[in-house]
């Protein structure tokens, strides 16, 4: 089957670097309509094209991702699929948990939950009333196991995607829309991420190489790939699933 999304709405968050740009091109590339949004218009600005349409969106103000999505609705006249990948650790690092302020606990779990569940709350009825719908969130594989960054926020945000995913595939199935989840390993695509690599030093990064069976770090474009084969009728009956995009780790 060759994946066509022609007459499609698809609309992706965090787009402006690593998995949420590979996602929102691997879409319009397959003829999708998408709506791409993140913090930063410069971050964006490699995405636009007669297929994509771009918006600066503070998904931490919960209202203002509301209409967001419904200014998508509005002017696409439905919504397909939604990819929740906006997330990360906010600039953190590892402290000892006493040091953890409040601010930098609920920065942590309202961008990577909080904003899935508002972006879930504001498509729900779209998807209701078309009969059909998948809504994807794009978690980690500390979704599984302790973090390899060390933010408990982060850890602890990523396993609640996790359940807010199970428990919204078990409430939206009966109206026809899917709920899965995409839980990437170890990949290098922001400077956050680039960061934690260098701060792995040499032993522990080929630890972490040798602990993968496939023997390579994954891409952005392997999480995008995943990514459409969860939104495509070859997953028509999967739902409420967590797939593993790790190598093998």
């Amino acid at each position: 089957m060759k994946l066509d999304f022609s007459g499609q709405v698809v609309a992706v968050t965090g787009a402006g670097s690593g998995f949420g740009r590979a996602i929102a091109a691997q879409f319009a590339d397959l003829g999708a309509r998408v709506y791409a949004t993140d913090v930063s218009d410069a971050a964006l600005s490699p995405l636009k094209g007669p297929n994509i349409e771009t918006a600066v969106v503070n998904l931490l103000d919960r209202r203002a991702s509301a209409q967001w999505v419904a200014s998508i609705a509005e002017s696409a006249g439905r919504l397909d699929v939604m990819v929740n990948n906006a997330g990360g650790v906010m600039g953190q690092a590892h402290k000892p948990l006493e040091t953890v302020s409040d601010d930098e606990w609920d920065r942590v779990i309202d961008i990577n939950l909080g904003s899935a569940f508002a972006l879930a709350r504001a498509v729900t009825p779209v998807m209701k009333a078309q009969k059909s719908g998948a809504i994807i969130t794009i978690s980690s594989g500390a979704a599984l196991q302790a973090s390899l960054t060390g933010v408990q926020a982060y850890c602890s945000a990523k396993h609640g995607v996790l359940g807010l995913t199970r428990q919204l595939a078990h409430e939206l199935g009966p109206f026809g829309i899917r709920v899965n989840s995409v839980a990437p390993g170890f990949v290098r695509t922001n400077p956050a991420t680039e960061a934690q690599w260098d701060a792995m030093g040499p032993d522990n990064q080929a630890a972490l190489m040798r602990s993968i069976a496939l023997g390579r770090l994954g891409t952005p474009q392997d999480i995008a790939n995943v990514t459409v084969f969860l939104a495509s009728p070859l997953a028509s009956f999967v739902n409420g699933q967590i797939i593993s995009v790790d190598g093998g780790k």
